[in-house]
């Protein structure tokens, strides 16, 4: 691996290229924060992607092409005057290690804390101390619903706001299963909330059982899309069909190619 010294040429390296395509290329001259942010989200689930993938050259691009952005805000904000509330890299570097250190007063302090649970709670502890009104202030509002309950769940539980055990929260979902059954076909707005309800615990259930439900549900889109596209392909290459399409057949033929889709892709052919 590099040296400290070889990490900071690079990072200068960065930084020197990006003040130059500043200066001198037509499209980033013409870039700012707003047009830069859906690419910047667009990078950041490529990144996830590539986490999924476990795919360690790309995980290794996409991070590059993150901290690209990183450096690229930084650039663009250091191009105001301070008076204006402009900034630079050294800032935002600064900024995030002053944090850190405050946030672990376990290591650079005195106060002891010799597990993970600990640790987040005195995290949260200190954000309100920061001046932070809620626990919740640092859950964006932009995020995926169902990443966004994992995140909310996850942040009360900081300040002992959680169920005892998994055994509790399987009975809330069976409870929230149970009124979402009583108004699915009586009130049908009421059953959105109550459909809500029953996501809500069952991402509550899947953090009690160290499951990420985001990466659960990615999983199984993932699985049913192979299982699909295996079925499809099958069906095109399936000359006893005579040209029938998908559409043309009835459902317990689909199940057929469907059974056969599940088999190989259990069986690690796709």
């Amino acid at each position: 691996m590099h040296s400290i010294e070889e990490k900071l040429a690079a990072f200068e390296r960065l930084l020197k290229i990006m003040g130059e395509l500043r200066e001198q290329c037509p499209w980033d001259r013409k870039q700012t924060y707003e047009t830069l942010r859906h690419l910047t989200i667009e990078e950041t689930y490529e990144l996830s992607e590539a986490i999924l993938d476990s795919n360690l050259d790309e995980i290794q691009n996409e991070t590059g092409d993150l901290l690209l952005h990183m450096v690229f805000y930084a650039q663009i904000a250091s191009e105001t005057s301070r008076e204006q509330g402009g900034w630079d890299i050294a800032d935002s570097l600064n900024g995030i290690c002053d944090k850190l250190i405050d946030r672990h007063p376990h290591i650079y302090g005195d106060v002891e804390a010799n597990d993970e649970e600990t640790v987040k709670a005195n995290w949260e502890q200190l954000k309100l101390k920061e001046g932070k009104t809620s626990v919740l202030a640092g859950v964006p509002k932009g995020l995926p619903s169902l990443v966004k309950a994992y995140r909310i769940q996850d942040k009360v539980r900081g300040v002992g706001f959680d169920w005892e055990n998994a055994g509790q929260v399987w009975d809330k979902v069976e409870e929230e299963i149970a009124e979402f059954q009583a108004e699915v076909d009586v009130n049908p707005d009421r059953a959105v909330d109550e459909f809500g309800d029953v996501l809500f615990a069952l991402i509550n259930y899947a953090r009690f059982k160290n499951i990420n439900p985001d990466e659960a549900l990615e999983r199984t889109n993932r699985r049913f899309q192979a299982r699909f596209q295996h079925m499809e392909a099958a069906i095109r290459s399936d000359a006893g069909l005579g040209g029938k399409t998908m559409a043309e057949m009835s459902l317990s033929e689909l199940d057929a190619y469907w059974d056969r889709a599940k088999s190989a892709v259990f069986k690690g052919r796709i």
